[in-house]
């Protein structure tokens, strides 16, 4: 038992011995052995193949007359007699007769041997000189193709160690091929995803399954600071008996090929970024809004941080003066970071305004309308980003490493600068970068170029339309009264809309609300006219439908004008609304504990149609009750049935006894919308 045991330990701990390799068999080598006198006494399954003769046949026969031709005859018996008599081994190839009488063409490897007697033999070894041949030609063909090709190659035994390497691989990966031959894969690639490449091989040799053309990104060690890319193909080696051998990469370089796409993709983005830019920036005629348009597409596909500044001069439509180098003062519009950096401490909040010494890199891109580019900034160049030495402190904690200002210029005329920073992006500004910024810049500064004049115009009119409507009087008899301008929010052309208070004998007074169709200076001027003449007929104390009728008149002589109108008077002492209206939107009237209302008016034309009556009707206002006179604009909207509107607009007069100013503004916030293409004159009056 101890004995089987012994053998069972030594069975376990004795290794396996490695498989055969096959290439022998491939070139099939038999050997024969020849005594003295020349007979064989050897004779190989092998040379059964090789000459055709069974064991059989030959045993014991004499070798040159079975195998050698005539001709032949005295060479190899010369041949034979040196190797025994010297001991000297011969190498070479000659005709062997074959079974079938052919001859054939035999290479040769002979030696002497002696066995324990002291007995001499003579040994060949034998082969088919045309198999030979042809596997030499093969051997030389896959040397010649594997150390000339370009393509690097590799053999890896199924541990994935390397067994051989050739000088293109060698080029490659910058490795000498002696230094690669029994090293793992792992150590000598230069990809980050090493694991992936050495998973994928696995799997090659496991299933036999080719994988082709893998596309690895890395930097090798002959240049580490550029990237380069591969593309590696794996299949499984196997020798003629189907034993696994290994696995053979081949790896091409495509670094070419990888950073053309990558320009070709990076062409791409930009033109997208282009065309969203096209899309995104001056989508209103706000100066901030585009500003900030602009520096959110350029986040962060350009840049880590980015800021719009503008000229405070150019901002106040001040004629620029010449480029010199002294500081320039500038109007913070927008500031965006692709994410939280204290670098957003460093320039001035949207709204704020700052000076840059002329020493400034962003005071001298706007002082020579040219880009200023720092691809690799250090401790003096951000004494130069920044305004000051605080904020240069901020910039550099914020890992500031490359820097781009760009000119807004707008028709000629430089408007400002857009500041880019990159602190996560590790790559630095380039000229493409410059380009992609200075056509962004060109986009954005003509929509801010426009939206500065929009707002420098719509601020003129809606002074000039505020100085037409009254300063009335806040004490009228019997009544409280309060009202709102609002000029329309998506256009810069003064309205025609207006109302008035307008005080009459006897303590009565007037409330007027009227509405010029159109806009422009025009309307504005018609607006003045129709409100002048308004006050002069009222001081004539007419009748609400005699006054509206002189309207008229003046409307007719006017160039192609509408004008719609509602007069009231109202007597503290009857508490009476004499009211007429030319084809006006009809008043609100809300009375406390009661459900708000509309005024039933009779249907009439507006001024200006000419010839048509205008009816008075008369209504009672008790203390408390809430009047309100409004323009078209605050109810009418290009989405919503008029109607629809204004019973909102009545639900809003829940409380009469709310305060005028709060009533006014809840009317305005709660009806109007951003985009309304008219103006409103709004006006509210209580009884008391």
């Amino acid at each position: 038992m101890a004995s089987e045991s012994l053998r069972a330990d030594d069975d376990v701990q004795s290794p396996e011995p490695p498989r055969p390799t096959g290439l022998l068999d491939m070139l099939s080598v038999a050997a024969v052995a020849l005594d003295t006198r020349g007979r064989i006494v050897f004779w190989t399954p092998q040379a059964e193949d090789l000459f055709g003769y069974t064991a059989e046949d030959v045993l014991g026969k004499f070798a040159v007359r079975l195998l050698i031709r005539p001709e032949h005859l005295q060479a190899v018996v010369s041949l034979f007699t040196e190797v025994l008599e010297t001991g000297r081994g011969w190498a070479g190839a000659f005709p062997v007769r074959h079974k079938d009488g052919s001859s054939r063409l035999t290479e040769f490897r002979t030696m002497r041997l002696l066995d324990d007697l002291g007995d001499v033999y003579a040994l060949g070894i034998a082969a088919d000189h045309t198999l030979l041949q042809r596997v030499e030609t093969d051997l030389a063909l896959c040397e010649r193709l594997i150390n000339q090709s370009p393509i690097g190659l590799a053999l890896l035994d199924p541990d994935l160690k390397y067994l051989l390497v050739n000088p293109a691989l060698e080029r490659i990966d910058g490795i000498p091929a002696e230094d690669h031959i029994g090293r793992h894969l792992r150590e000598t690639l230069p990809f980050p995803d090493v694991n992936t490449v050495e998973s994928a091989l696995r799997q090659v040799l496991t299933t036999g399954m080719p994988l082709l053309d893998q596309y690895h990104v890395g930097h090798p060690p002959a240049d580490p600071e550029h990237e380069h890319a591969w593309s590696l193909s794996f299949y499984r080696l196997e020798d003629p008996g189907g034993r696994v051998l290994g696995a053979a990469t081949s790896v091409v370089d495509v670094t070419e090929r990888h950073h053309a796409a990558a320009e070709a993709d990076r062409a791409r983005r930009r033109l997208a970024l282009i065309a969203d830019a096209s899309a995104r920036v001056g989508t209103t005629l706000e100066v901030e809004q585009t500003a900030l348009e602009l520096a959110e597409i350029c986040t962060p596909v350009l840049a880590d941080v980015v800021a719009v500044d503008v000229l405070d001069s150019a901002l106040a439509l001040r004629r620029a003066r010449r480029p010199d180098n002294g500081p320039e003062l500038f109007r913070a519009l927008a500031l965006k970071a692709a994410h939280p950096t204290v670098a957003l401490r460093a320039a001035g909040a949207p709204g704020n305004v700052a000076s840059y010494d002329g020493d400034r890199l962003v005071t001298l891109c706007v002082h020579t309308g040219r880009p200023v580019m720092v691809r690799h900034v250090g401790a003096r160049d951000l004494r130069q980003i920044a305004r000051d030495p605080e904020s240069g402190e901020l910039l550099a904690q914020a890992g500031v490493h490359s820097y781009l200002a760009v000119p807004l210029i707008a028709h000629g005329e430089v408007l400002g600068a857009l500041d880019l920073k990159r602190t996560r992006n590790p790559l630095p500004f380039d000229e493409d970068d410059v380009v992609l910024a200075g056509e962004l810049a060109s986009r954005a500064a003509v929509a801010i170029d426009n939206a500065r004049w929009f707002q420098s115009v719509r601020n003129t009119a809606l002074t000039l339309q505020r100085s037409l409507l009254p300063d009335h009087s806040p004490h009228h008899p019997g009544l409280e009264l309060a009202s709102r301008y609002q000029p329309a929010q998506a256009t810069s052309e003064v309205g025609g809309d207006w109302y008035d208070v307008i005080p009459l004998a006897d303590a009565k007074t007037a409330l007027v609300v009227g509405d010029v169709m159109g806009n422009g200076i025009d309307a504005a001027a018609t607006m003045g006219r129709l409100r002048t003449a308004t006050c002069a007929y009222a001081d004539l104390d007419l009748a609400p439908g005699a006054v509206l009728q002189h309207l008229d008149k003046i409307t007719c002589d006017l160039e192609h004008y509408i004008v719609t109108c509602l007069y009231i008077v109202y007597d503290p002492r009857t508490r009476q609304c004499t009211i007429a209206n030319a084809g006006h939107m009809p008043p609100a009237l809300a009375r406390p504990g009661q459900a708000p209302v509309y005024l039933d008016l009779p249907a009439a034309a507006p001024l200006g149609v000419g010839g048509i009556p205008f009816e008075t009707t008369t209504a009672e206002l008790t203390p408390g009750d809430l009047l309100v006179l409004y323009t078209d604009g605050l109810v009418e909207t290009r989405q919503h049935p008029i109607d629809d509107r204004l019973s909102v607009l009545l639900g809003f007069l829940d409380d009469p006894r709310r305060p005028l100013e709060e009533t006014c503004d809840r009317l305005l916030y709660g009806l109007r919308h951003p985009d309304d293409h008219d103006d409103v004159a709004l006006l509210v009056a209580r009884a008391l």
